[in-house]
């Protein structure tokens, strides 16, 4: 018994059968490890995207100049990383439960009443002669609707900006719209660029509008689209950011601060007097009349809306007959009101500028002394519920491109 239980003892397994056991061992821990990497790996990944994800929306969501909310600014962020089908979806949502208000009145003191002060008293060759009230849409008129008040800085102790408030139309009678009239004897332009409109630069106007410059600023407004959706060009400090595009609309910009609307065509060139062009889609208004073929309800053409509606805020410029600028800005507008608005304001020829609520703003500086600095608190915007505040145009964060208009130095230059 001893030896046998010995003998039984000392029996081991065939090596063949080891080795057998010691290969599936082996693969089964290459799996293991295998899915330990490929877990390790998306972890990894998933832990790069989020901190991709923090730092970037992060960055959006506290930069003001993608808009005046985290809700706009959110938007422009994810419109920016391929997510414009879904920020529309969202935005459609939004607009179908909240459409535009038919009939009512404006809120109290959205109509502006005419003031006597600083009204030019007498016509001279030195100053445009200010235009007639502008006919209202919508009958019977309010007290002061489509009436002129002066305002800003006086320029060689005149008035040289008029702002009128009225309805764009006599069916959505709550909204009120503000035109601004800009007379350029005492006033010459300015295009400031910025990193995201058109991009790239440094550029020599820019902002923050800087100490010289804010000593003879009257009015600063916005510019145009986005240059992915301006279907235009950008010229600038002698360079061409974009190339112009035959036929669209252009705001031009001479060397001795003077300014024109047209459509550009193969006939003009960038010579040593042109300083700047800011081109955006086609002209909105031609020989006095909105061009034709315009759709109330297109939100393609004209540029795509917040969640594709078709009343929002809007904005305009154009140039009357002998040559003052009129600006048009307001909420609920469809692209053939602001037509209709500008055309009425006494625009031969116009454009469409920059559209939705944290684009479209226009601010007057009208500073305690004559020679004093345009800044934020002596600004004034052309309607209350304007987003932006007239702060937006001396902050370094602002990187949008904008229009500015000055004191001309001198009635001779004014003239030129």
């Amino acid at each position: 018994m001893p030896v046998e239980q010995s003998t039984v003892n000392r029996y081991k397994p065939p090596r063949q059968g080891l080795h057998g056991t010691r290969h599936i061992f082996s693969a089964k821990t290459r799996r293991k490890r295998a899915r330990r990497r490929v877990a390790a790996t998306v972890l990894l990944m998933v832990m790069a995207f989020l901190i991709w994800l923090t730092f970037s929306l992060g960055s959006a969501l506290m930069n003001p100049a993608l808009g005046a909310s985290l809700g706009s600014r959110f938007a422009e962020w994810a419109r920016g990383h391929g997510a414009s089908s879904l920020v529309n979806w969202a935005e459609n949502q939004w607009y179908k439960q909240h459409p535009p208000p038919v009939g009512g009145t404006p809120p109290p003191g959205s109509i502006r009443i005419p003031t006597s002060s600083h009204q030019r008293t007498v016509s001279s060759s030195s100053y445009l002669p200010v235009p007639m009230a502008i006919v209202p849409f919508t009958s019977p008129a309010l007290p002061g609707e489509g009436a002129w008040s002066p305002v800003g800085r006086l320029v060689h102790g005149v008035p040289a900006i008029y702002e009128a408030t009225l309805r764009p139309d006599a069916v959505h009678t709550s909204y009120v719209a503000g035109v601004v009239w800009m007379d350029t004897k005492l006033l010459h332009a300015s295009l400031y660029s910025g990193s995201s409109i058109p991009g790239g630069g440094p550029f020599p106007l820019t902002a923050p509008i800087k100490s010289p410059a804010a000593r003879t600023l009257v009015a600063a407004f916005n510019a145009g689209f986005l240059m992915a959706n301006a279907e235009g060009g950008y010229f600038t400090a002698g360079k061409v950011e974009i190339p112009l595009r035959n036929g669209a609309a252009s705001f031009v910009v001479y060397r001795n601060g003077s300014s024109n609307l047209v459509a550009w065509n193969k006939g003009m060139t960038l010579n040593h007097s042109i300083v700047a062009v800011r081109q955006n889609l086609d002209l909105l208004v031609n020989q006095g009349h909105p061009v034709a073929g315009l759709q109330a309800n297109d939100t393609r053409k004209w540029g795509l809306t917040l969640g594709n509606a078709v009343y929002v805020w809007r904005s305009g410029l154009g140039i009357t007959a002998n040559g003052a600028l009129v600006y048009v800005g307001g909420p609920g507008l469809n692209i053939t009101d602001l037509a209709n608005l500008l055309a009425r304001a006494g625009a031969v020829r116009a454009m469409e500028l920059d559209i939705n609520t944290d684009w479209v703003n226009f601010s007057s500086y009208k500073p305690s002394v004559s020679n004093g600095l345009a800044s934020a608190p002596n600004g004034s915007e052309l309607l209350p519920s304007m987003t932006g505040t007239p702060a937006r145009y001396f902050e370094s964060w602002w990187t949008r491109d904008f229009i500015t208009m000055s004191a001309a130095a001198n009635l001779a230059r004014a003239k030129s």
